[in-house]
């Protein structure tokens, strides 16, 4: 998209010895305060007495036509400006999306020693006493986007601004950056953070980063300026941010025509007016350099004639060239013999080249054979683990178990919930039923004797009817806690013979694995090369027996390496370094398909390494003594075995430790470059190793080997004895508790019925009783039964809900027990992947290191090939110069049969071209020189003609396009004029006042003509000037001008610093209130305003944000807190 065009920001040029590193010429001309007098282009002030345009005139100007007057522009336009201020208030706009400021950090700046502060999106009001530092706020803007110094009235230098005592400040400002038109998006993100460093020695840096604070994308000050002309924020601009002293000018005691500057620098309209200063020049200097040119030509056209002239003369000296041109012709025909003889000696190297290629492509056919082979061992290897199957279903259950789990846990707690609120009921209602017993005994105290042994007779009933019934939920509950009891004691049953069964699988399994290594040690007793591979010592004699272009292959290494401490570190050592150990290793990469083809002879697929005889130093590559590395763990017989593992698996920075805290401790020292294995806590799967390769680095014989596994054997055989041993206990105790179990639920169903039958006994006795008592007394028998019905109902709940949570108890137990299954599972699936992932790895490094043999083959045939196409594209060059020559020769003349050597012709050209030239020193100049020169006059001539005909056209074509310019110019600085006098009334009557400003664009002022409402009632319409206005209406006066040119502003940001400090209450709440009115309606632009005064009369909306200022405190940050 294209740029928006804005004034550069300018380095702080006036900042002296602070920022001298940081001058460099601005891109653009940012035109100063001072520079400010002239109100139009100059090229509209300098008039020609005529409009001619002379293609020579070097002086010649532009002239304007004379615009029409101010009345006559008004009547033609007022209405289309009204209509388009109209359309703007109901067309509101939408926040803007970049360019607003968004918040400002500050540590040691002025009288902050740390100031956090974040913005609305459109008006921000800062409020506080004097003195609180408010003003800073703005002097850090214009600091940190690139400001002069100068300009914030705060300081001469930014020296000056570093907080009394501290000898650096920085201002970190973070700026919106959102939108289809953000700047670099890409690069910055929806925010771009700006932090400016400057210090007492005169230093001063920028970092511009994202907005995360996370990426510096740069660090110069052109990055900040493209930031700036992008968002066309004018941090110079003295309309965009008005400080202290510039507002307290502007509102107070700025003549018109400081005003009118206010008006032009604000628009931009004088930065344009310079830059058609500087067209005008230029055309002007064109113009002169034209007329230098005009004069030249008829110079340059005497000197053609005159050049032509003596090319006639000279021409009759061309009859004594025929000879020479004969020569010539021979000479052709002689380079043509010639080339055809080179010709025919690079065909010959073509053919020479041609027979290399198929020694190569033989090896290189043999090398993607041995790949064929790779491959298939790759491709078994992939078998192997896809044969393997998928954890998908083991994963799938353990998702399930974890949800159960869940939702086990959310109704235990809905539960939990349950049992609190009936025990609330229950209580409620047992206090009720206590008071309806007390208001029983007082009726029955009333009643008479003789009805005394009735009520004792039902009583007793009633009583024994109660008793029956709590016999029966005792033993219900009793029931209950028996089968719970019973269920739990199950369920831990299960559990441990599902654990029993993992377990006696897990040994049968390492039986099997005994059996296997007694094997394997067995052999190892005839043959000590078993732990390395198949037949190991057959290929070892085969080595022994073969020739080789380098050193014979050294290997297996793992004959050379011992574990000073087996039993401590030989498992991990041996699961970390077994595909090492087991390698071969060789010097000149020629012997690695021999060495191939004799392990794959007997069956083996071991490593090959290729390394350099280098007696290098590593212990510059190890961590201090006290630290145990692979290396130190290990014990080397052959030099060269050391420096191959140190190359190929880093030994000597790999860190050994039992205990992670203490090794992390360590760590610390060690400034990082070293890996760490910990054991026992990292999860190994040795036993997944090929069975023999188990034997490597445990420091036994093979006898040792075979009582080891044999004694291994033997103890996992006694423990699969015990445990299924335990497994048929549990088996037993489970069924025995079962039968348990469905003897309670047959008793509590039975005992259910009963306590159903009682219920009934009781409620009819109660029914008896209540009809042989009084009204008064049935009526509380009546409450109290329907009480205690409801706390037996109650409790009966309670007792339903505590034995469902307590088998949620107990099905969660269950659960968690096969979670912990399942994942041991998981963890063992992963172990058995991850070794035949391994094998695989050894396969694919095979096949890389193939592949690199047919690289190098196919890249010597590729360079065999190339250096035959090379010859043969010189042959065919050759071949194509020697048909271009045949055929210039044929142009040039016909076939000439000779056998001479150019040289030799070119002699005898030379001898008739020495007695031509006896005759040309007479003319001065050749026939060739003469040509020469005419052509050199005449393209002189022609060019200089062009060029001031191009030249005089490109001219007269800027000075159209510049008095286009200057007419478009006056017109916008009349359509912002009159739109700033509309919208100035428009604000002034919000106060009932009726006022104009007036523009004199000749005498370049900007007049304001204010009309009170205690004018209309005592001098009738007589206009007063601003400066007999009370200091109230004539700031508010002056804000309605701001207010009006702000309009014509295109930068998102308006800053404006104590603004109401002349007006009294009532011009300060319709001030602020039409401020708020204004920016509301132009949401796209941000506001920050700043007073000392308190905003209690104001009334703020939810898109305004007040924050208040503290007094600074020494030795603590200021606090901003929301008003």
């Amino acid at each position: 998209m294209p740029k928006r065009q804005a004034a550069a920001v300018q380095s702080d040029a006036s900042d002296g010895s602070d920022s001298g590193s940081e001058r460099r010429a601005s891109p653009k001309r940012t035109r100063t305060q001072h520079e400010a007098g002239t109100s139009q282009p100059a090229t509209q002030r300098r008039r020609a007495g005529d409009g001619g345009e002379s293609d020579g005139d070097a002086e010649a100007d532009i002239v304007i036509p004379v615009a029409e007057d101010d009345a006559a522009f008004e009547a033609a336009n007022l209405d289309n400006v009204r209509a388009s201020i109209e359309s703007g208030k109901k067309n509101v706009k939408g926040i803007a999306e970049y360019g607003i400021l968004q918040a400002i950090e500050v540590e040691q700046f002025m009288c902050h020693q740390r100031l956090n502060f974040k913005f609305g999106e459109q008006i921000n009001f800062i409020i506080g006493h004097n003195g609180s530092g408010k003003s800073a706020v703005l002097s850090a803007l214009t600091i940190a986007l690139g400001g002069k110094t100068n300009s914030t009235g705060r300081g001469s230098g930014l020296k000056s601004f570093i907080r009394e005592g501290q000898h650096e400040a920085k201002i970190t400002l973070k700026i919106k950056n959102e939108g289809p038109e953000a700047f670099k998006p890409d690069q910055y993100g929806d925010s771009i953070i700006i932090q400016r460093r400057f210090n007492k020695d005169g230093g001063s840096s920028w970092k511009i980063m994202d907005g995360e604070g996370r990426n510096t994308v740069s660090t110069k000050r052109e990055e900040l300026s493209a930031i700036c002309d992008h968002m066309n924020v004018q941090v110079d601009n003295p309309m965009n941010v008005l400080t202290q002293d510039s507002a307290r000018q502007f509102l107070s005691a700025s003549h018109p025509h400081d005003k009118y500057k206010f008006f032009l620098m604000g628009t931009q309209l004088f930065q344009l007016s310079t830059e058609y200063d500087i067209c005008l020049e230029n055309i002007r200097k064109t113009a002169k350099v034209l007329v230098n040119k005009k004069e030249a030509i008829p110079d340059l056209r005497r000197a053609f004639n005159e050049a032509l002239r003596r090319f006639k003369e000279a021409e009759k000296a061309r009859e004594q060239k025929k000879k020479v041109d004969d020569l010539k012709k021979e000479k052709a025909w002689a380079h043509v013999n010639e080339k055809k003889e080179e010709l025919e000696a690079k065909l010959a190297d073509v053919q020479q080249k041609k027979l290399r290629i198929p020694k190569i492509q033989e090896k290189l056919d043999e090398a993607k054979e041995a790949l064929q082979e790779q491959e298939a061992a790759v491709k078994a290897c992939e078998g192997e683990i896809d044969n393997l199957g998928s954890m998908d279903h083991l994963q799938g259950k353990k998702s399930t178990l974890v949800k159960e789990l869940r939702d086990n846990q959310r109704q235990i707690q809905s539960y939990n919930n349950d049992i609190r609120t009936m025990d609330t009921s229950i209580s409620a209602l047992e206090f009720a039923a206590k008071d309806i017993d007390r208001k029983i005994e007082a009726e029955q105290a009333r009643m008479e004797a003789n009805t005394k042994a009735k009520r004792d007779l039902v009583d007793r009933q009633l009583n024994d009817a109660k008793a029956e019934i709590d016999t029966l939920e005792a033993r219900r509950t009793e029931i209950n806690a028996s089968l719970r009891d019973l269920m739990a004691a199950n369920e831990e049953t299960k559990a441990a013979g599902l654990r029993a069964e993992a377990e006696i699988n897990t040994l049968r399994q390492r039986i099997s694995e005994a059996d296997n290594m007694v094997a394997k040690a067995r052999a190892s007793m005839r043959d000590i090369f078993v732990p390395f591979g198949n037949n190991i010592k057959g290929v070892i004699d085969e080595i022994e027996r073969s020739a080789w272009q380098g050193d014979k292959p050294l290997g297996p290494l793992g004959r050379y390496v011992k574990a000073r401490e087996p039993e401590k570190w030989g498992e991990i050592l041996r699961s970390q370094l077994a595909g090492t150990l087991t390698a071969f290793a060789i010097t000149d990469p020629r012997d690695r398909d021999q060495l191939k083809r004799i392990l794959q002879k007997y069956q083996n697929n071991n490593l090959i390494i290729i390394y350099e005889k280098d007696m290098f130093d590593y212990s510059a590559g190890e961590p201090p003594a006290s630290t145990h590395t692979v290396l130190r763990a290990l014990e080397f017989s052959d030099p060269w075995v050391v420096r191959i593992m140190i190359n190929q698996a880093r030994i000597e920075s790999l860190v050994l430790s039992n205990q992670r805290k203490q090794l992390e401790e360590e760590l610390t020292q060690l400034r990082g470059g070293f890996s760490v294995r910990v054991y026992p806590v990292a999860v190994l799967f040795t036993r997944n190793l090929r069975g023999a390769q188990n034997m490597l680095l445990t420091g036994r014989d093979p006898a040792a080997e075979i009582a080891h596994h044999e004694q291994e054997k033997a103890r996992c055989s006694h423990e699969l004895e015990q445990l299924q041993q335990a497994l048929n206990a549990h088996r037993v105790e489970f069924g025995e508790r079962k039968k348990e179990v469905d003897k309670l639920t047959a008793e509590g169903r039975s005992v259910d019925d009963r306590l159903r039958k009682a219920k009934l006994r009781l409620r009819d006795i109660q029914e008896e009783a209540n009809e042989e008592l009084p009204a008064d007394t049935a009526g509380y028998l009546a409450a109290k039964a329907e009480a205690e019905d409801e706390i037996a109902s109650f409790k009966t709940q309670k007792e339903e809900v505590v034995g469902k949570k307590a088998k949620l108890l107990e099905e969660r137990k269950g659960m968690e027990e096969q979670l912990k299954e399942v994942q041991g599972q998981i963890d063992e699936f992963s172990g058995q992947r991850t070794a035949l992932e391994n094998k695989m790895n050894e396969a694919v490094t095979g096949r890389v290191q193939i592949q690199a043999n047919i690289n190098f083959y196919t890249k010597k045939v590729e360079q065999e090939e190339a250096a035959v196409a090379k010859a043969q594209e010189f042959a065919d060059v050759c071949q194509e110069e020697f048909a271009a020559w045949s055929e210039s020769a044929l142009e040039y003349c016909a076939k000439v049969e000779t056998r001479r050597k150019p040289d030799n012709i070119e002699r005898e050209i030379e001898a008739v071209n020495k007695a031509l030239k006896a005759r040309e020193q007479k003319q001065g100049a050749t026939v060739e020189e003469l040509t020469a020169q005419v052509n050199k006059a005449r393209e002189a001539m022609e060019k200089v003609d062009k060029e001031w005909r191009q030249m005089s056209d490109l001219n007269k074509a800027l000075r159209k396009s510049l008095l286009t310019r200057l007419h478009r110019w006056q017109e916008f600085r009349r359509h912002i004029a009159l739109r700033c006098r509309l919208i100035f009334a428009y604000h002034l009557s919000h106060r009932g006042y009726y006022g104009k400003v007036l523009f004199n664009h000749e005498a370049q002022t900007l007049t304001l003509r204010v009309q009170t409402d205690d004018q209309l009632q005592a001098k009738g319409t007589a206009e007063k000037d601003p400066r007999s206005l009370s200091g109230g209406e004539k700031s508010f006066s002056t804000i309605c001008l701001l207010l009006s040119l702000w309009d014509s502003i295109g930068c998102p940001l308006r800053c404006l610093d104590e603004f109401d400090v002349f007006m009294d209450a009532v011009n300060r709440r319709i001030s602020m209130k039409m401020m708020i009115d204004t920016a509301t309606a132009n949401p796209d632009k941000q506001y920050i305003l700043i007073t000392p005064q308190d905003m209690t009369n104001v009334t703020i909306g939810k898109n305004v944000k007040v924050s208040r200022m503290d007094d600074p405190q020494r030795g603590a940050g200021l606090n901003m807190t929301a008003a």
